[in-house]
């Protein structure tokens, strides 16, 4: 039998109050004012010492002045947020007739007491200190001077007393409000964070495999263009070296399709068909890289220092299409007469890759119709890493690329400048 969930229970009265009031701040001020107004009559027919045995009701009456001075003190009161510091001064100014004149009694000091407590709550602890101790001051000096009872009679002291909770009340409520708004605030700020930092590794990654896109494509590409080239070229004289080319071409593409089918597949969804579980290429399969480019007609030599070393998985990978994108480079624009060197030497904390090709590029090069993103890729692979990566003509002919890596990713070192390949 399929259970269902209890139905919310509706909210309460005193829940369905405050959510009015607080969409409504005027009538809470206005409720709050009829009910000081209620207290300070309640209190002016009251007599604390009426009787031995304690206060009385009934025995004494407020006169009409006091009255009238009662309700517009109260009345002041539905102002207390637009003008906190105003009604302040107007109850006070009312409470201190009340003590100096004729109209006892008529307790106003609880107007002064919400008045007092509203400016604390609204403004610094300063100005609440300053604001409170010259009220405290001032009414409780007239109680005591020109009050019925002696000095230091209860009365005399209530008011003292009454003002400097309304202070430190007003204060509390103002240092937890801000407080929560503080922690909204950086709850809000951290969720904005949260969110910048997600977009920017989105972007990151799009970047990261737009670079190793270019990067395949750009040599896979270059290859099947030169291998089949060279069949076309030879295919009805040397049908035999035709079929080596087109058995090259056949192989680049397989490699091609290969790396294309791993890097989309970083893209795939949870649920989505296996991607590829092929390591990423690094120095490891370098050979493999260089013999590509020595079927496709480009002689280059190796120098290694490392001692096949394995490096860091990201620092592996980008020295790995450093060295393929700087080849295709030298493949499609120094010559056919090109040679190149490549070189892999550790030093210290930080892997040097260098490429060197003696060949050099025509009067008026063609336009590269993919863009020229060759060696901004590197640039922006190599300043991802935090290294430093310098690619210029060579004094006498031919490039040179160098690609300063450190092992432990980390400080950037900046990158430098050369034309896009």
């Amino acid at each position: 039998m399929t259970r269902t969930a209890p139905a919310p229970a509706p909210p309460g009265l005193a829940t369905r109050l405050c959510t009015r009031f607080r969409d409504h701040p005027l009538a809470f001020d206005a409720a709050l004012a009829l009910g000081v107004l209620v207290a300070m009559i309640a209190a002016s027919f009251t007599d604390p010492h009426g009787s031995p045995t304690g206060p009385t009701f009934g025995d004494r009456t407020p006169t009409l002045l006091g009255v009238v001075m009662m309700a517009v003190a109260a009345a002041a009161l539905v102002l207390r947020r637009r003008r906190p510091f105003a009604v302040l001064a107007f109850t006070g100014v009312l409470s201190l007739v009340e003590l100096l004149g004729e109209t006892r009694p008529a307790p106003l000091a609880i107007s002064v007491v919400v008045a007092l407590y509203t400016v604390a709550s609204r403004t610094d602890r300063p100005t609440t200190w300053r604001v409170g101790l010259a009220t405290m001051t001032a009414l409780t000096a007239a109680a005591m001077a020109f009050g019925p009872t002696p000095w230091y009679a209860q009365e005399n002291l209530g008011v003292f007393a009454w003002t400097g909770m309304a202070a430190a009340a007003g204060d509390a409520v103002r240092s937890r409000r801000a407080f929560v708004d503080a922690i909204r605030e950086r709850a809000e700020r951290a969720e904005r964070t949260r969110e910048e930092e997600a977009r920017r590794r989105v972007a990151e990654e799009r970047l990261r495999i737009a670079r190793d896109l270019h990067d395949v494509v750009a040599h896979h590409i270059a290859l099947v263009n030169v291998q089949a080239g060279v069949a076309a070229h030879v295919m009805d004289k040397r049908p035999d070296q035709a079929k080596e080319a087109l058995a090259h071409v056949r192989e680049a593409s397989r490699s091609a399709l290969d790396e294309l089918r791993a890097t989309v597949g970083l893209l795939r969804q949870s649920g989505d068909p296996e991607a590829p579980t092929e390591p990423a290429p690094g120095l490891a399969v370098i050979d493999g890289l260089l013999d590509s480019f020595r079927k496709a007609g480009l002689p280059v030599s190796l120098a290694r220092t490392d001692g096949d070393r394995p490096l860091p998985a990201a620092v592996d990978l980008a020295a790995y299409r450093i060295v393929q994108e700087a080849l295709t480079n030298v493949r499609k624009h120094a010559g056919p007469d090109a040679r190149a060197e490549v070189s892999v030497v550790l030093v210290g904390r930080t892997v040097e890759i260098t490429v060197l090709d003696d060949g050099a590029p025509p009067a008026e090069p063609a336009p590269d119709p993919s863009g020229g993103h060759g060696l901004l890729g590197m640039r922006e692979r190599v300043t991802a890493l935090g290294g430093a990566l310098t690619a210029a003509p060579r004094y006498g002919g031919g490039f040179r690329v160098q690609a300063i890596l450190p092992l432990a990713p980390g400080t950037s070192r900046g990158a430098g400048t050369g034309e896009d390949g």
